[in-house]
């Protein structure tokens, strides 16, 4: 999401933005309708539990709102999130860019670099493998591929836009569209806040004398709300 609109900036940041590549725009255009169908498939998994649990067996219209009320209290960080990502992360990405800015484009994709830990630690979980060595050592590069692709991925791009448009880090808030400050002031601290829980899960695995006890997982409560999903067009 970080392009620039004035021409006047120094000529060496058009080295860095004007660059394009194909898998940019087709990547943007493939993410996007997941986070739609996405919203919809985690209602049909929270329903799914409901009705499992025995909460949801009168099927009525009643029951139907109940469990949209539930989910939405459940999951409404990640509905926001996804809601944010189609209504404002996809124009701006593809169209409000205006072509330009593929090389940050890229760099946000790396977020996704930390997805398959997050999704293996659901995985083990739910074949009860929370006390393995294997589920310790993904959780261990579960944290630090998340702090280094999420966490610290929003102060790099400032960081970036600075050198390449030879300006101080804090003038780039200043200088930079108002729709990538818009979209990191939103979407970062949803990273550190999912970052910190993973530190606490992280805490409590390391800490605890019963790593069998589903509880002190580095990813039990972390992985019912980090999904792969976050960033993908922001």
């Amino acid at each position: 999401m970080f392009w620039t609109d004035n021409s006047d900036l120094h000529c060496n940041i058009i080295l860095c933005i004007s660059p394009q590549h194909w898998l940019t725009n087709t990547y943007i255009l493939f993410a996007t309708p997941y986070f739609a169908y996405d919203i919809y498939a985690m209602f049909l998994c929270y329903r799914h539990k409901l009705q499992v649990k025995g909460h949801g067996e009168d099927g009525g219209v009643r029951s139907m709102g109940a469990a949209v009320a539930g989910y939405l209290r459940q999951e409404l960080l990640m509905v926001l999130h996804h809601i944010f990502m189609v209504a404002f992360c996809f124009p701006a990405s593809l169209f409000w860019r205006q072509g330009k800015g593929d090389y940050f484009q890229g760099i946000l994709f790396l977020a996704e670099f930390s997805t398959p830990f997050v999704s293996l630690g659901k995985v083990l979980i739910q074949y009860k493998k929370q006390h393995t060595l294997l589920h310790k050592v993904n959780g261990v590069l579960m944290l630090l591929t998340f702090f280094g692709c999420r966490v610290l991925l929003f102060p790099y791009l400032y960081y970036a836009y600075s050198r390449y448009a030879s300006i101080p880090v804090y003038a780039v808030p200043l200088v930079a569209p108002w729709q990538c400050n818009l979209g990191a002031a939103l979407l970062w601290p949803l990273q550190l806040y999912w970052f910190t829980l993973i530190c606490r899960g992280a805490l409590r695995l390391f800490t605890s004398t019963n790593c069998l006890n589903p509880s002190h997982s580095i990813t039990t409560h972390q992985a019912e709300q980090i999904s792969p999903r976050t960033v993908r067009t922001n």
